[in-house]
């Protein structure tokens, strides 16, 4: 059974701390949809942290086709990043960045003590997240003459349809979305109306 819906992130976490030997580890956690998004928040803890010694974090994107990605930003290979993104997955969240910034007590950790410490952080981030869960749309162009306006209304009325755009002249293009279960009816419905154009928008 294929799932239409994920888990994401309502609003930005609080910041969280936990220390361990001196070194602190601040954690928080974002909904993000995009790499830009992703830089953007990046660039803007590392001004607020300007002394901070590491900046790492995990995030992933998309709810069909996922892409992620782990940076351990200095520390040893694996000791941030993929804890970090250990608890993205537990948590089952998507659409997601977890960042733990640390700065260093003076104490080495090891390897041991620091995948402990950043997937720590990112636990306690990802906990106090007001975490939801989002149906998975699919976005569909519809085009039709004005003169058929009404029964295509009717349609979107009738089945809950949410209209994301729409442009109005002698020509009209309707922009709506559906969750991915119901897409296949809502297609069909369009594409059985006389003088009405469906597309799947990409």
């Amino acid at each position: 059974m294929e799932t239409d819906s994920y888990k994401t992130l309502a609003s930005p976490s609080e910041e969280v701390l936990y220390k361990e030997k001196n070194s602190k580890f601040f954690g928080y956690a974002f909904p993000v949809s995009t790499e830009e998004d992703v830089k953007a928040i990046i660039d803007d803890l590392k001004k607020q942290h300007f002394s901070a010694r590491h900046w790492c974090y995990a995030y992933q994107l998309g709810t069909t086709k996922i892409q992620y990605r782990a940076n351990d930003d200095g520390e040893p290979n694996n000791s941030a990043g993929m804890p970090i993104y250990g608890q993205i997955q537990s948590f089952e969240v998507t659409n997601v960045l977890v960042v733990v910034v640390r700065y260093f007590g003076g104490v080495k950790l090891g390897v041991g003590g620091l995948i402990s410490a950043y997937k720590t952080a990112a636990q306690m981030a990802l906990e106090i997240s007001d975490i939801v869960e989002k149906t998975i749309d699919i976005h569909y162009l519809i085009r039709f003459d004005y003169k058929n306006m009404n029964k295509v209304m009717r349609v979107i009325k009738e089945k809950n349809l949410d209209i994301v755009s729409q442009k109005m002249e002698m020509s009209c293009e309707i922009e709506i979305a559906t969750r991915k279960k119901n897409a296949e009816m809502v297609f069909d419905i369009f594409s059985n109306l006389f003088e009405v154009v469906i597309l799947e928008k990409e």
